[in-house]
């Protein structure tokens, strides 16, 4: 009696400690997430470097980190600073009345007839919908500004966490199977199982955030091309924003160069139109509809409709830690369901396995002699 008392006033403290200890980490999430997806993902460079420099542990997780930083930290900081100046530039103009979306309203209702007779079933007032999106172009701009300036003075911030992250990387990636086998050890579920869905964790997060990352920075390449050789205003910023919308499967960069396209057929510019939506349509959905089943679904073994679902509910749950979390999280539920059936079939045979046990022997002779 009194060592079950004690077992359990343990087990008490153990979970009162570990939810305290979690709620000291709460604010930084965000931090150990990215570092343990960086880590997964840079991790077979670590392995190769461990075997070329004879088990040198330190070394070889430091030169890991350098490429790390070169090929994520750097492009992604300096592309950051490039979208921030363009879109501050790009709200001056909107400031300045050089960007207009009235007028932009104007030339989509005059060019297409359909349009504005679509407008007057419904009963809109062409003025207060010309009003209400000036507005909103502000108030989308003030918001852009406002948040780039809070980058801009958060930068200690934003540094410290990016400084975290790394710091932490270098000690996951250095001490990533001691840790590894140090979980597999404390939980309670079982050494292959725990294994299996550790193996599940790295392989759909690098799938996941591989697969999604080329996909963001191809479309967003090419749609900021185009939109460059076609002279449309922005072209990197808008290229981003394509990128980012990339992450949104099916749909994605169409949210940008369609109503493009639209205005580019209300301004006279068909040409540049047919361009836009044959480019659009032909290449960089096409690249979605290509590489997003080959590189997230089948390397996660999810399928697509289940890719889509979990992905729109992670970044509407998790924002841009979405796009990972929800397709992971999809992928431990499929994992953890498809073990439970495996092992309550295991351990509860078919029904009809069992009632052929139970036939007596003579009942089942005389079955065969019927026969």
């Amino acid at each position: 009696m009194q060592q079950k008392l004690e077992t359990r006033t343990f087990l008490l403290f153990l979970l009162i400690v570990s939810v305290g200890f979690l709620l000291i980490l709460k604010p930084f999430f965000g931090t150990i997430f990215w570092a343990c997806a960086i880590t997964v993902i840079f991790y077979p460079l670590q392995q190769w470097l461990l075997e070329r420099l004879k088990g040198r542990t330190n070394i070889s997780a430091l030169l890991t980190l350098t490429a790390c930083i070169l090929i994520v930290v750097l492009p992604v900081t300096l592309l950051i600073s490039s979208v921030i100046a363009e879109g501050a530039n790009a709200y001056k103009k909107l400031e300045a009345g050089e960007i207009n979306p009235a007028q932009y309203i104007e030339q989509i209702r005059t060019a297409f007839p359909a349009v504005q007779e679509t407008l007057d079933r419904f009963d809109v007032d062409v003025a207060k919908l010309k009003e209400g999106a000036l507005n909103l172009s502000m108030t989308a701009g003030k918001w852009a500004a406002q948040n780039a300036l809070s980058i801009g003075q958060n930068t200690f911030k934003l540094l410290l966490n990016t400084c975290l992250m790394l710091y932490l990387t270098f000690f996951l990636l250095r001490d990533g199977n001691y840790l590894l086998e140090l979980l597999i050890r404390a939980l309670p579920l079982g050494d292959a199982r725990e294994r299996m869905l550790f193996a599940k964790f790295g392989e759909v997060t690098r799938a996941t955030i591989k697969g999604n990352l080329v996909i963001a920075v191809i479309q967003g390449t090419l749609g900021g091309l185009i939109f460059w050789v076609l002279g449309i205003p922005g072209a990197l910023l808008w290229g981003v924003v394509m990128a980012v919308l990339s992450l949104i499967p099916a749909v994605g960069p169409a949210i940008v160069w369609v109503p493009v396209s639209i205005y580019l057929f209300a301004t006279g510019d068909n040409v540049k139109g047919i361009i836009l939506v044959a480019f659009g349509a032909g290449v960089i959905g096409l690249v979605d509809n290509i590489l997003r089943p080959i590189l997230v679904g089948r390397d996660t073994k999810l399928p697509d409709y289940i890719v889509l679902l979990s992905t729109l509910g992670g970044l509407g749950l998790f924002g841009i830690n979405g796009f990972v979390v929800g397709p992971l999280v999809a992928a431990l539920f499929i994992a953890f369901w498809g073990i439970f059936i495996r092992e309550v079939h295991i351990l509860a045979p078919d029904q009809d396995e069992e009632d052929k046990q139970e036939v007596p022997p003579t009942t089942q002779s005389k079955q065969d002699s019927a026969v």
